[in-house]
């Protein structure tokens, strides 16, 4: 995978993300979407005190939109990763892992993983020194794997690292294709579709239905600290885009899915989201 030009910064983004998590632990009510406890310790002081401060402010000031996408995302991410564990996978790659805490809060039947986070090496180190900072030691069954993408291959990386490509391997790639041009997201689905049988990658991705492209909420925040969107799919563009690269099982999550399988019940006002932007897809198991 090549990107268009050297990151030499950590993403502004990922913190981002990681104070929406540490939000919904603080501001919405239980049962929530995702337990992160971890989120809130990996963030600075000043916006710690920010987020803990933030009961009882308007929910719309709080964007509950994308709040409620980025705590789905990684809650379906993460079922699926069960599923997938329950039927033997033992490899999980999060790709652009940002602050993403799972390794810090696996659950029991997650211990028999080998987890690889993925990420440009200014945000992987940005990240370890927040860990520091925070007194989380890596887990035993977590590897960093900092790839500079303009000088070296995901694969290559990835198996320099310990990740058995003729095995079955679970991939969470969230909130990083619309970053990328076209060229780069083939790239990472050719590498994950050479994986072992029934290896699957849980994706998100910006949707061109509802929405003109440059024009939401989202694209505009992420523009104004430099990070550009780059690309946007249909969900029929990208169902056949991933069957062209052999995934033989490819479902979407859909807004009537994610309001009964996660959202139904609620106490509070945390919105089931309104466009498509979630997919699973699934090598064939032979």
């Amino acid at each position: 995978m090549r990107h268009n030009a050297v990151v030499t910064t950590a993403s502004r983004t990922a913190v981002g993300v990681a104070a929406l998590r540490a939000a919904h632990q603080v501001i919405d009510e239980p049962p929530r979407i995702l337990d992160d406890p971890i989120a809130i310790r990996l963030l600075e002081p000043e916006l710690r005190e920010r987020v803990l401060g933030a009961r009882g402010v308007s929910r719309e000031a709080l964007r509950q939109g994308l709040r409620s996408h980025v705590v789905l995302r990684s809650r379906f991410s993460e079922d699926c990763l069960a599923e997938a564990a329950a039927c033997g996978v033992r490899q999980y790659v999060i790709l652009g892992a940002g602050l993403d805490t799972f390794a810090w809060r696996q659950p029991p039947w997650a211990s028999a993983l080998q987890i690889f986070e993925v990420d440009q090496p200014a945000s992987q180190l940005d990240k370890r020194a927040r860990l520091d900072r925070a007194g989380l030691a890596p887990p035993p069954n977590l590897t960093f794997v900092p790839v500079d993408f303009e000088v070296e291959a995901l694969d290559t990386r990835l198996a320099a690292c310990g990740l058995d490509g003729a095995q079955p391997v679970f991939y969470s790639w969230l909130g990083v294709t619309p970053y990328l041009n076209e060229a780069a997201i083939d790239e990472v689905l050719r590498v994950i579709a050479g994986g072992g049988p029934r290896t699957e990658v849980v994706l998100t991705f910006a949707p061109v239905e509802g929405a003109t492209p440059g024009t939401s909420m989202v694209e505009q925040m992420a523009a104004a600290v430099g990070e550009v969107f780059r690309s946007h799919f249909t969900t029929d563009g990208l169902d056949a885009k991933l069957r062209a690269f052999g995934f033989s099982e490819v479902s979407f999550l859909t807004p009537e899915l994610s309001a009964a399988r996660y959202f139904a019940g609620r106490r509070d006002d945390l919105p089931p989201p309104r466009r498509t932007s979630i997919v699973r897809a699934r090598l064939p198991s032979v």
